[in-house]
């Protein structure tokens, strides 16, 4: 009895082809997959899903997540990074890049791409510094940067802060640090645009977090978790209570962050006590530049190639 109030494609029994779809209707679908999904399996369903699949209006935001077993792939997550891009057509305003990315592809992907508002970098150890720097150069509309257990000194934190005068996010995730407020001086000197800024695992002391109060006067989100050397107590903690709409402690849960397994998070095999302590034993560790660079590769067209 039901049934039969209901649309004709809608009746028990009744199968219906997602290869008719709208386009519009299967490009709202087909966001919800990441880069790979699409690359990989959902543009060879069918050639109405390719044609969706190859419009530029999907590319705008390209998120390349993967589970860190990129070497083991069939396939080579850098090309693929690439092609996508090209797909954008220059409309690219959002990417993310887990694990595999290079000073060549970042590159790349910047001389392409110059209305990009959104970097988000997590655990890629083959991108120095300079290699960030030189592609950070050519986006003077990013507002929104991550970078997760990458290299980057406080000097081009500056930099990158110099280049991009419009950043109102900036989320740095490092291996507990000893004391530093490289990166808390050059975030007040270069960044007094920002509203949210998460510091997770940095370095920095009272000194650097009263210098970042002074200089972002819209910050409205402080994340603080595992900065062990900040003292958020007494004044400083008013202060920062007063200033900041939502300010996370030291020592509040990290439930909500991926940082890995205990063996990614000490990569060297020493601890969070080791590395606050003063001992000159583990200063070495803490230079991880100088990765290979595999960024000569060449590009192809293997997926529009392919036939459906």
């Amino acid at each position: 009895m039901a049934s039969s109030s209901l649309p004709p494609a809608m009746e028990v029994g009744e199968s219906r082809n997602w290869t008719e779809l709208p386009p519009e209707l299967t490009s709202l679908i087909l966001h919800r997959l990441g880069a790979i999904e699409i690359l990989e399996n959902a543009q060879k369903v069918c050639r109405s899903w390719r044609r969706v699949c190859k419009d530029p209006s999907m590319w705008r935001k390209i998120d390349m997540h993967n589970l860190g077993d990129w070497e083991d792939m069939d396939y080579n997550l850098e090309i693929m990074c690439r092609h996508a891009v090209d797909r954008s057509q220059g409309g690219l305003v959002e990417i993310d890049i887990w694990y595999f990315g290079t000073d060549g592809l970042l590159n790349y992907i910047a001389d392409r791409s110059s209305n990009l508002r959104s970097l988000r970098l997590t655990r890629c150890s083959q991108i120095t510094d300079n290699g960030l720097v030189e592609a950070v150069l050519k986006l003077p509309l990013l507002e929104d940067l991550e970078l997760s257990y990458c290299s980057l000194s406080g000097v081009s934190l500056k930099v990158l802060g110099q280049s991009c005068p419009n950043m109102k996010t900036l989320k740095l995730k490092r291996y507990p640090q000893k004391e530093n407020d490289d990166d808390a001086l050059a975030i007040a000197e270069t960044m007094p645009k920002l509203r949210h800024l998460q510091l997770f695992g940095n370095g920095l002391s009272d000194t650097g977090l009263n210098a970042i109060l002074d200089s972002c006067l819209t910050l409205e989100h402080l994340d603080l978790r595992r900065c062990f050397n900040v003292n958020l107590i007494g004044d400083l903690q008013k202060r920062c209570s007063e200033r900041v709409k939502v300010v996370r402690h030291p020592n509040d849960s990290t439930h909500d962050i991926d940082i890995g397994s205990s063996e990614d998070e000490y990569p060297y095999g020493f601890s969070d006590i080791d590395l606050m302590s003063d001992d000159t034993e583990f200063d070495h560790y803490y230079d991880l530049t100088g990765a290979s660079d595999y960024s000569d590769y060449d590009q192809f067209d293997y997926y529009d190639d392919m036939l459906i």
